[in-house]
Parts: C-alpha cells; structure tokens; sequence
C-alpha cells in the first residue's frame, strides 16, 4: 500500500459520510437494541470532538475521533476501517494518530467503550495490542453484558 494520509476532517464530504453511515449499521448489526454508543453524524460535529480520515491517494481508507471527557481524559470514538482496506495497517495508522494527538493535548487517560461480539475482536487486539487494558466504565455509560471498557495510561 503507498502511503496513508491521515487529516482532521470537516465531515462534509460524501465519503466520510458513507464511511460512517457503514460505521453505524455495522454497530446496530453487531449490538442489541438500547447497546449501540457510537455518535452519529452531529454527535461527531460538537466542539469537544476531532474527527479524521485516512486516506489512500483519493480514497478514504479510515476514519477515528477523539472526545475530550476532560483537560486529561479523552475517549476514542467511531475508529472505522473501510472494508476495502482491510487487515492493511489503516486501524493502526489512525489508532498511532490518536494516541499522538491526545498526548500532545495533555490527556494522560485515554478510554473507550466497545461491544463484546465477534465482530469487535480484531478491533479488540488492535487495543490491546497498544498496551489498553479491561477496566470499568467511564463517563456516563452503563456497564452490562453487551459492552465492555478499555483504557490506556499516557
């Protein structure tokens, strides 16, 4: 693969937004009704949220967030890979992004909330193998048997 281009991103444009749209019906596909967290399009447009995609030449190969929770605790958001760009180091390319950012902000506690099915294991390795570890639930989501937490210490 020739290089990736990871940019913040304004949400306007018709890739990402199909991009996330994938994002959100692979989430409701995944998850029980009432156990689906991910922001949808204007949930991902508020202040306290920075939003990129990946790129390959001029497609989008990737999309993540960053929700700041507080001056030193963020939350990862809508990491999504699109299905041509599989298995091909884009997750890991925005998550190093991320993790990039975020300690360059301050954030010294970095969280995220995930669901539990098959569907979630690659993204589940991907975390850990980035050191994040099983924890409790933060900010104002319930714990159940349907999601499970993850943080990381920066």
């Amino acid at each position: 693969m020739t290089v990736l281009v990871v940019r913040e991103d304004d949400l306007s444009g018709a890739d990402i937004r199909a991009l996330l749209e994938i994002h959100l019906r692979g989430m409701h596909e995944s998850s029980p009704p009432g156990w689906v967290f991910a922001l949808d399009l204007s949930g991902l447009q508020t202040p306290d949220v920075t939003v990129w995609s990946a790129w390959h030449g001029a497609e989008i190969a990737g999309v993540g967030a960053l929700k700041m929770l507080s001056t030193d605790h963020a939350e990862i958001k809508s990491m999504r890979v699109h299905p041509d760009f599989l298995r091909r180091g884009v997750g890991r390319a925005m998550l190093v992004h991320i993790l990039s950012v975020a300690r360059g902000r301050g954030v010294t506690r970095l969280s995220l909330e995930t669901g539990v099915t098959a569907a979630f294991g690659p993204a589940i390795a991907l975390y850990r193998a980035h050191g994040f570890v099983s924890g409790a639930a933060f900010a104002d989501y319930p714990a159940g048997e349907f999601n499970q937490f993850f943080h990381l210490s920066l």
